[in-house]
C-alpha cells in the first residue's frame, strides 16, 4: 500500500501548531443528543433589504473569519479551548416567498431552542430584518425580552412602504406585541441617518435612545451598564442585536449602509464585553455585512471578534 507524503485526502492543507487552538476548531456541527456552551445558527436571508445587499453570504464568511483567531486570552490569561460551540447550520430560506422565509427563520430559532442544547446563542444574518423572527422566537420560549440593539438607524420604518424590510425590524415587533418600547435600548444611532417621523415614533414607544452625540459625552460603557441595571429588572432575558453598521466605515467597510461618524471597532468589542457579562444576556445577533462590499473580510473578522467577546465571557 503506497503512502501520500504530503497529501491527506479531505482535511485542508493548512499549517497546524500544535500549541494553538483556533476558535473554528471548537466549532462542532450539532447532531441529536448534544450540548454545548454556545449554539449558533446562520440566518442567510438579505431579500429584504432596502437597499441591494448579499448579506445573506455573510455568515459563511464570519465562520471562516474564526480561524484567525485562537481561544487563549492573554489579558486574562486564560484559554477559552473548552468552550464548545453547537453549529445548528443555516436556515434554508424560499427562494421567492419572503414572508415563507421569515416564518422558517422564525420556526428554525424557536426549534433550536427547543433543544436546550446550549446556554446561550449567536444568530448569523443576513440583513437586519432576520431580528424580528429571532427575538420573536426568544420572547416565546423565555418570557419577557429586553434587546440591546447597536445601530446607525432606528429601524422603526412604516410597514405600508414594502412591507417588512431590514428597516423595520423592531416595529414589527413592537406592534406584534413581541417587544415593549420601553425594553428597547439603541446605541450608536447617527445624525442625518433617520426621518423625524421615526424619532418621534421612539419617544412615544418609550425607547431607550443613543445617539453618537451621547456616546462622546458619556461613553458606550456607562450607557451598557446603566441600561443593564435598567432591564435586569423588568425582562427575563436580554438579546443583543448587532448592526454592523453601527461602526464607522473605517472600521466596517463591508456594510450596506456605510457612513460616517460611528462607533470605532475597539469601542464595540469593549461594549459588547460589558453587555455579554451579565447574567440575563443569552443571545447576539450579527448583521448587515455585504462580503461582496468588505475588503479583505475587515467586517466579517470583526464580526468573529465580537462573538469571542460574547462567548468568552
Amino acid at each position: 500500500m503506497v503512502k501520500f507524503s504530503y497529501l491527506h485526502p479531505g482535511k485542508p492543507a493548512v499549517f497546524k501548531d500544535r500549541f494553538v487552538t483556533k476558535v473554528n476548531e471548537r466549532v462542532i456541527p450539532y447532531s441529536e443528543g448534544e450540548t454545548g456552551n454556545i449554539g449558533l445558527i446562520g440566518l442567510p436571508y438579505s431579500k429584504t433589504s432596502i437597499s441591494l445587499s448579499q448579506a445573506s453570504d455573510a455568515p459563511k464568511t464570519i465562520r471562516a473569519s474564526l480561524s484567525s483567531f485562537s481561544t487563549f486570552s492573554g489579558e486574562r490569561a486564560k484559554d477559552y479551548e473548552n468552550v464548545k460551540i453547537l453549529d445548528f447550520g443555516d436556515v434554508q430560506t424560499h427562494p421567492t416567498e419572503m414572508e415563507e422565509s421569515i416564518e422558517r427563520l422564525y420556526v428554525s430559532v424557536k426549534e433550536m431552542l427547543e433543544k436546550n442544547a446550549c446556554q446561550r446563542h449567536i444568530m448569523l444574518g443576513g440583513d437586519h430584518g432576520v431580528s424580528y423572527p429571532s427575538i420573536r422566537a426568544f420572547k416565546e420560549h423565555y418570557g419577557e425580552i429586553g434587546v440591546i440593539q447597536w445601530d446607525a438607524h432606528h429601524d422603526v420604518r412604516n410597514l405600508d412602504d414594502g412591507g417588512r424590510t431590514n428597516g423595520t425590524p423592531f416595529r414589527s415587533l413592537i406592534e406584534g406585541g413581541h417587544l415593549k418600547g420601553a425594553h428597547l435600548v439603541q446605541i450608536g444611532i447617527r445624525d442625518y441617518a433617520n426621518a423625524k417621523e421615526y424619532h418621534e415614533y421612539t419617544k412615544e414607544k418609550g425607547i431607550s435612545v443613543y445617539t453618537m452625540e451621547d456616546i462622546e459625552i458619556s461613553g458606550i460603557i456607562p450607557i451598557i451598564k446603566k441600561e443593564l441595571e435598567r432591564l435586569s429588572e423588568l425582562v427575563d432575558i436580554i438579546y443583543l442585536s448587532v448592526d454592523m453598521d453601527v461602526v464607522d466605515q473605517a472600521f466596517a467597510p463591508g456594510c450596506p449602509a456605510i457612513g460616517p461618524g460611528g462607533i470605532t471597532s475597539r469601542e464595540l468589542l469593549a461594549s459588547i464585553s460589558a453587555a455579554a457579562s451579565h447574567e440575563k444576556v443569552k443571545a447576539m445577533d450579527i448583521v448587515e455585512i455585504d462580503p461582496s462590499k468588505d475588503f479583505r473580510d475587515m467586517t466579517s473578522r470583526l464580526a468573529a471578534a465580537a462573538m469571542l467577546r460574547f462567548m468568552y465571557n
